[in-house]
This record gives C-alpha cells, structure tokens and sequence, in this order.
C-alpha cells in the first residue's frame, strides 16, 4: 500500500505528458497563425502605438478648454531700492519713515516669503479650439482605422507564407517521391543492362536522372527552409520550430462580379477610410487657421500672501482681457501651410483611390486565372500519370526509349508541380481579392482552410 502513492502520481504525470505531447503533434491551423500574428508582428504594435499617440493628442487639443492654475512658492532678500520698497507694500509695512531720502536710496536688506496663485482661461477665441478639437478627433479616428488596414495586410502575409510553406512541403514530397522513382529506374536499367535487354547509355542516363533528382530534393528543401522564414516573420515568431501545418485541400470559393467589388472596397477598405478621415481633419485644421484671425478673450487672475519672519499681507488682481493679432504675419504662413498639406492630401486621396480601383481589378483578374489554372491543372495531373503509366509499361516491353520514359518522368513531375501550385494559388488569389475589397479578417481567413 505505501507504493500506491507513487504509482497515483507518477500516473498523473504520465497523463500531462501524454496531453502536451498530443498538443505538440497538433498542426498548426492558419487561425492559430493569424491569431499569434496579430499579437506579436512589430507592424501590429507600430499600429498600436500610432493610434494611442492619436489619442493623446485628442485628449491634449481638449485641454485648451481648461483653466490654468499655478502655485508658487518664493523665497528672496536682497536691498534693492526697488525691491525694498515694493516688499514692504506687498507685506504692509509701510511706513512714513520708509520715505526718508537715505532709507529710500540705501534700504537695509529685507527678506519675504511669497505664496503665488495665479490662473488664466481661454473664453473664447473665434471657435478656433473647436474646430481642432474636431480635427483631432478625426485624426484619431483615422488611426484607428489605418490600425485595422494594418491588421488585414497582417493577415494576408500570413496566409501568403503559409500556403508557401505547404506548397514547399508539396514539393519536397514530390521531389522525394521522385528520387525514389529514379532511383528505382537506376535499378531496373542495371537489371536489363546486364540481361542485354538496354545499352550502357540508358544506364548512365538513368544515373544522370537520380543526380537531378537529388539536387531537386536538396531545392525543395531549402525553398522549405526560406518559407517557414517568411512565415516565422509574418507572425512575428522568429524562434518558432518548424512544425506540421493543417492541408489546404483545393475548393470553389464564392465569386463577385468586378463591379461588386468595387463597390465594396470603396465601402470598407479601413486604409482608404483612414486617408478620408485624414482629409477632413485637414479640412478643418484650415478652417482653425482662418479663425487664429478673429479675437480672443482670455480671463485671469492672481492671490499673493507675501510676509517677512513676523508679518505681512495678502493681495489679489483679476481681469479680462481682449486681443487682436494686427500683424498677423505668423498666422498667414500657418494658414498658407495648412491650405498646402490641404491640397497634398487632396491629391493623395485621388491617387489612392485609382490605386485602389487597380487593385481590385488586378486582384480579379489573379483570381480568375488562379481558377482556370486550377482546372487546366487537374486535368493535366491526371492525363501524366497515366502518360507515365504507358511510358513505363512501353520501356520495359522495349517499344520506347530511356529518353521517352525520362520525358514523361519529368511531364508528371511539373504537372504535379502545376496542380499544387494551383491549388495555393487559387486560395491565395482568394485572399488577395478578400484583401483588395478590405474585407479579410481573420474570420474570413478560416474560409481558406
């Protein structure tokens, strides 16, 4: 009975390890990618960070609402005539004597403590402060926005180094399988050389063969090695072990017309927005130039207790106050330099715009032919394996040559090339058209596996 203890624990054990080795063994899925991704990629922190500055500069712009208040706390000595005389004022110890000619041009020095309040408030100033208020608020909303464009094109490098990956697995797969195929065709010229039945040429040919499929497989291998790069840095992973991934099998995906999609990105592209937004917030940095023209009208104040080791007084001032810029130099150049940057994003949002309607056309146009190619090459896959099934069987009866078998090894071979291509291809120019009309979120992404 004392050993049934350890036998419960090391039971226990058994089990964890059992789980976390079931959880090590299972593929890595493209949400599981994309979630990691948009937690670690340094992009999505850049974004992050861009849109809290914008936030912080919100909330600065409505500080100009606020009052201020200042609280001072002095300590001085000196005989300064000046000094002196308006000391003694602030504490209230003024006397007649203190008129005396020789105590007004030679005082004795006098110390005081003074203790400042002082405030001042911006009542109004021809509704400049609102109108960057707005601004602000626009150009923090644009971040936001520019913050989810990032986030998407996160997305779309996710998926694009993922399915590279599995496309490179495929090709090493493919590149094994057909090193084992030339290996064992080495094997069967050797045979039918030495029955008589092939020449010494077919023999070295069949070498030639296995040597190009090694330096096939030794590619293929390193196309696998510089994916699982791209993808480590999409996600932002840098050490992150090569591991299984979840197939991508090939599958129609839904299709809309150019014009949809158009519409669409029109609609929801979050970077086009962003740059709108950006526009209006210009708009309105304009308009607060202008009114830097009009008046202002501030309001202050001040509470002062000034006193020596044994006494003194306390004074107070308040006002208002109205000012008019007369020579308004500065603000002419600010208003010209905000009309420019008005102008530049004019043209910018323009710009982008077309940009955009080509990217959508573009991304349409890859789609359609990624779903032609698709087609064109499951078709092929099947007509070269059954090519190289009549090869094969013709060159072991006698009726073809090693160099037709070699040219229909290597038809199968690009024609498995092609189809696994394709099928990537296809679920990539899928994601690209979801990416173009702003609309590929990670849900939309787990359309693709």
């Amino acid at each position: 009975m004392r050993w049934f203890p350890r036998i419960v624990v090391w039971l226990i054990l058994a089990i964890f390890i059992g789980i976390e080795t079931a959880a090590a063994q299972e593929p890595l899925t493209l949400r599981q990618a994309i979630q990691q991704a948009l937690k670690q990629n340094p992009d999505a922190d850049l974004a992050r960070a861009g849109t809290q500055e914008a936030k912080a500069g919100a909330s600065l712009a409505r500080t100009q609402f606020l009052p201020q208040v200042n609280f001072t706390e002095d300590m001085s000595r000196g005989n300064d005539p000046v000094y002196v005389f308006g000391t003694k004022l602030r504490q209230q110890r003024f006397t007649a004597a203190d008129f005396n000619l020789n105590a007004l041009n030679r005082p004795e020095p006098i110390g005081n403590f003074a203790t400042r309040i002082s405030g001042g408030w911006q009542a109004f100033d021809s509704f400049r402060t609102q109108k960057l208020i707005h601004s602000a608020d626009l150009m923090r909303s644009s971040a936001e926005t520019s913050a989810k464009a990032v986030d998407q094109k996160i997305v779309f490098d996710v998926v694009q180094s993922y399915q590279d990956v599995l496309y490179a697995e495929r090709q090493v797969a493919v590149a094994q399988h057909e090193l084992e195929t030339a290996q064992s065709l080495l094997s069967s010229v050797d045979d039918r050389v030495k029955a008589g039945l092939a020449v010494e040429s077919d023999r070295i040919s069949a070498q030639v063969n296995e040597a190009a499929m090694k330096q096939g497989l030794i590619a293929a291998q390193g196309e696998l090695d510089l994916s699982w790069a791209r993808l480590r840095l999409a996600m932002g992973a840098p050490e992150l072990p090569q591991s299984k991934l979840q197939a991508i099998e090939a599958k129609a995906f839904a299709e809309n017309s150019l014009e949809e999609e158009l519409q669409t990105a029109a609609k929801t592209r979050p970077d086009l927005a962003a740059l709108g937004k950006a526009q209006s917030a210009q708009g309105l940095a304009v308009s607060a130039a202008k009114m830097s023209y009009g008046p202002r009208v501030n309001a202050y104040g001040n509470w002062e207790d000034d006193h020596g080791l044994d006494s003194g007084g306390n004074n107070w001032v308040a006002g208002v106050q109205v000012s008019i810029d007369i020579l308004p130099f500065s603000k002419r150049a600010q208003l010209a330099r905000e009309t420019a940057a008005k102008a530049r994003i004019d043209a910018q949002l323009n710009s982008y715009q077309q940009q955009v309607r080509l990217q959508v056309s573009q991304a349409h146009i890859q789609r359609q032919t990624a779903k032609q190619s698709l087609d064109t090459a499951k078709a092929a896959i099947d007509q070269a394996t059954e090519s190289l099934r009549i090869l094969t069987n013709r060159y072991n009866a006698g009726l073809a040559t090693i160099t037709d078998l070699l040219r229909g090894e290597d038809a199968e071979r690009q024609a498995q090339a092609n189809y696994w291509r394709a099928v990537y291809g296809n679920a990539v120019a899928y994601a690209g058209t979801l990416f173009a009309t702003g609309t590929l979120t990670p849900e939309a992404a787990e359309e693709l596996q």
